[in-house]
């Protein structure tokens, strides 16, 4: 047993594995040690815990490196029928006494998470047993009257309440994407109809999102059975597609998939539908385990490495009264919810689902679920004779692209030009930017200002760049004819979508209303850009499908600086004066530097960055994954360039150690949008357009649009919900100008996180020791 009390912390997975699993361990391991605890690792899951011994490990630093890149989970896990029962508990507590662990990090399901809170409710009792079997003495024990329980929510089903995201889900996705994507391929080729089964057995989280990723042509969903007349609805809306032309079929049905009376509906009965009814050549897919497998995306990267700090930091700031937290995210913050109450609700939407009270099942998913399932509803199918607005309410929409390509644009787009339809709004697709506006409104044969029908857009869901064509040139460039041509062409709304470019747009329009009346007119810009520096949102479209390609990228070159061992590679990123690329790509690769504009380099940093890698290329014994990565931004500064700082290492490595640069450039705006901008593209672009047509209803007159600040607005993700600001406010208070980015950006605490993971120094006043030679 442990000699003297030391707060000690285990970490273990249970459950079925979920891509992520791996860097919430890694967190966890770090930031413990970093805290100056000890870490433990608990192999095997409960199984570990109950057999102790070996299954559980002091874990060091280096034990976790190169762990993020890892798919699985490296520490095990397994169902353990002995913790169920109260003796197999007992052996538990007996092993975490004799490791002098006292608190304990789980990544897990509901059913792990409930074990867990199981576990300290009956942790006093269990003592008492210890020590009344002889076990322990009561002097032995006292160290350890208190046992802290902090869950994560490791899943790929995402079927846990009170969290938007749990670790996996979205790498999961990625993978069904992924494989629905080259489905499409085949089945478009040979006007083929495919049933694919995903998991979901009590969720529909995973069968909803690719349903809106990949343009399904029909879903089915545990939590919204389809009517008892389904078979002849599902095979009039696909009919119906058909005939306009569209050349596939893609019905998602999740493994739970059910009828309103419980009854199952399984895929081979879809399928026989598809081919006997409608003649389709039909085939069925399964994806089965393929789900699970892989490495994490970017984003499962970042939040279990965020998830795993918090957790450390919910152990050492616990109070023994409270419940056992679960850490959650909601839209973009890390928050601690009752591990009891998440668990509860989420058992309650099951027994709603089991209940038939499905329309409540529904509304106790996250908020984004429902707002999902609408969305798909209308942009999948658009003669909804319910929907249309009467006559005077509809209007002709303007959509237009601005700035750099971003992954998701298209997708926005799609769910623009479907949602208008559905309403009876006309979608006008204004090609190629404002110089397409300008310059080439009316050629002949085809102009740049165009109507757009359902099949033009209906392929538009998984591509990348911009279909519609986009420019980084302004209106200002000739306000007078992009006023003249608003009015010839009658937009009586105007959807924009993209970066920095679209936002000082949407600013100079706003600003020109006060000298034409044809600009006075609803307009909303949706944030799409890499970069992620839009003021008025923290999150924009596309920024994930950068981080997906520059992760992919440095895995690629880790793996070059590994296998060499002693080599270190600095990536250039791009993300113009906002860090928020090199930063959020540093969390999910383990970058040992982030360099960034808003901090600037200097040469204290490069030396202390520099005495670092000496020293620990100097204790390097022969281990594994030994490369090191630094990312620098690309105007991170305008004197040490990529080049100059790696030549700055390996010159003061005198041969120690290698360094090399590497200049990722487009290939960051990646190639098919990721399914996290793909979704979020599709909700965005409905709730931007039904903020647009909220003027109209009202029977605004145009001096009255014009008065409204919130009739030019920019949307996003501010705080824990999605919202409208009003551009004016925006512009005035929130917009840093000169360096085109937010004058407060949410993500500037993660730089700590990177630097305490990766071991770096932090005080930037240590200068090079002199070369002391080999």
């Amino acid at each position: 047993m442990a000699s003297e009390k030391k707060r000690r912390i285990g970490v273990m997975t249970s459950g079925g594995d979920a891509p992520g699993m791996n860097g919430a361990v890694r967190a966890v391991v770090r930031m413990s040690i970093a805290k100056g605890c000890e870490a433990f690792g608990i192999y095997e899951g409960y199984e570990g815990l109950v057999q102790g011994g070996d299954l559980i490990k002091k874990m060091d630093w280096d034990d976790v490196r190169g762990w993020l890149s890892e798919g699985g989970t490296l520490i095990g896990t397994a169902r353990c029928a002995a913790f169920r029962e109260r003796a197999g508990r007992r052996k538990a507590a007996k092993n975490m006494v004799i490791h002098g662990i006292d608190a304990l990090v789980i990544c897990g399901g509901d059913g792990s998470l409930t074990g867990a809170d199981m576990f300290r409710s009956e942790w006093p009792g269990l003592l008492e047993d210890l020590v009344n079997a002889g076990e322990f003495t009561k002097e032995q024990v006292q160290p350890y009257q208190h046992l802290n329980i902090v869950g994560m929510v490791g899943s790929i089903d995402n079927d846990m309440s009170h969290t938007d995201a749990t670790i996996g889900c979205y790498s999961s996705l990625a993978r069904i994407c992924q494989m629905v994507d080259y489905i499409d391929a085949t089945a478009s080729s040979h006007q083929r109809a495919f049933v694919v089964e995903v998991m979901g057995r009590h969720c529909g989280w995973l069968a909803l999102m690719s349903g809106v990723s990949t343009g399904a042509d029909f879903i089915f969903l545990p939590e919204r059975p389809p009517p008892d007349n389904w078979e002849k609805s599902m095979c009039s809306i696909i009919q119906k597609h058909r005939k306009l032309g569209k050349r596939k079929t893609i019905v998602i049905i999740a493994e739970g998939a059910h009828d309103r009376h419980l009854n199952p509906i399984k895929a081979s009965k879809v399928k026989d539908l598809l081919s006997n009814d409608l003649g389709l050549d039909t085939r069925i897919t399964t994806l089965g385990h393929v789900q699970r497998g892989g490495n994490a995306c970017a984003y499962d990267r970042m939040l279990s490495t965020l998830q795993g700090v918090e957790a450390v930091n919910a152990v050492l700031e616990c109070d023994h009264s409270a419940p056992s937290p679960v850490i959650c995210i909601i839209e973009n913050k890390i928050v601690r919810r009752p591990l009891v109450d998440a668990v509860q609700s989420t058992h309650e939407v099951a027994d709603l689902i089991d209940n038939k009270n499905f329309e409540e099942a529904i509304k106790r998913r996250d908020a984004e679920f429902e707002e999902f399932l609408q969305a798909f509803d209308i942009t999948t199918s658009t003669d909804k004779s319910d929907m249309l607005l009467p006559e005077n309410e509809r209007m002709r929409i303007g959509i237009i692209h601005v700035g750099a390509p971003a992954g998701g644009m298209n997708a926005a787009t799609r769910a623009a030009v479907a949602y208008c339809l559905s309403r009876g709004h006309t979608p006008v697709a204004l090609h190629n930017g404002f110089p397409g506006l300008m310059r080439h409104h009316d050629d002949k044969p085809i102009g740049a200002v165009r109507e757009v029908q359902w099949l033009d857009a209906e392929q538009w869901a998984s591509r990348g760049g911009s279909e519609i064509g986009t420019n980084r040139n302004l209106p200002s460039e000739d306000m007078p004819t992009v006023a003249r041509l608003f009015g010839q062409y009658k937009i009586d709304a105007l959807f924009m979508i993209g970066g920095f470019e679209a936002f000082t747009a949407i600013s100079e329009l706003r600003k020109a209303r006060k000298d034409y009346d044809s600009l006075k007119i609803p307009m909303v810009v949706l944030p799409a850009t890499i970069s992620n520096n839009v003021p008025g949102t923290e999150y924009s479209v596309g920024s994930d499908t950068c981080l997906n390609a520059l992760v992919d990228y440095c895995d690629a070159i880790r793996q070059s600086a590994s296998a060499s061992r002693r080599r270190v590679f600095i990536i250039e990123t791009q993300g113009g004066a906002s860090g928020y690329v090199a930063t959020l790509a540093g969390l999910a690769i383990g970058a040992y530097a982030v360099y960034t504009p808003e901090e600037g380099i200097n040469i204290r940093m490069l030396a202390n960055d520099i005495q670092w890698l000496r020293d620990s290329f100097a204790k390097d014994r022969g281990q594994n994954r030994a490369g090191k990565i630094i990312l620098r931004n690309e105007k991170a500064s305008s004197t040490y360039t990529t080049q100059i700082i790696a030549d700055m290492i390996k010159e003061e490595a005198h041969g120690r150690f290698e360094s090399r640069c590497a200049v990722p450039g487009h290939v960051q705006q990646g190639g098919t949008p990721s399914p996290m901008d793909r979704v979020r593209a599709v909700r965005f672009g409905v709730k931007s357009l039904q903020h647009l047509e909220e003027f109209r209803r009202k029977g605004m007159t145009r001096q009255q649009v014009a008065d409204d600040p919130m009739s030019a607005a920019v949307i996003g993700i501010r705080g824990a919900r999605v919202k409208f600001s009003p551009m004016k406010k925006i512009e005035a208070e929130e917009t840093d100008w000169v360096d085109r980015r937010p004058k407060n950006e949410y993500w500037m605490d993660y730089k700590d996180v990177v630097d305490t993971l990766s071991g770096r120094p932090t005080a930037h006043n240590v200068m090079l020791k002199p070369y002391e030679g080999p």
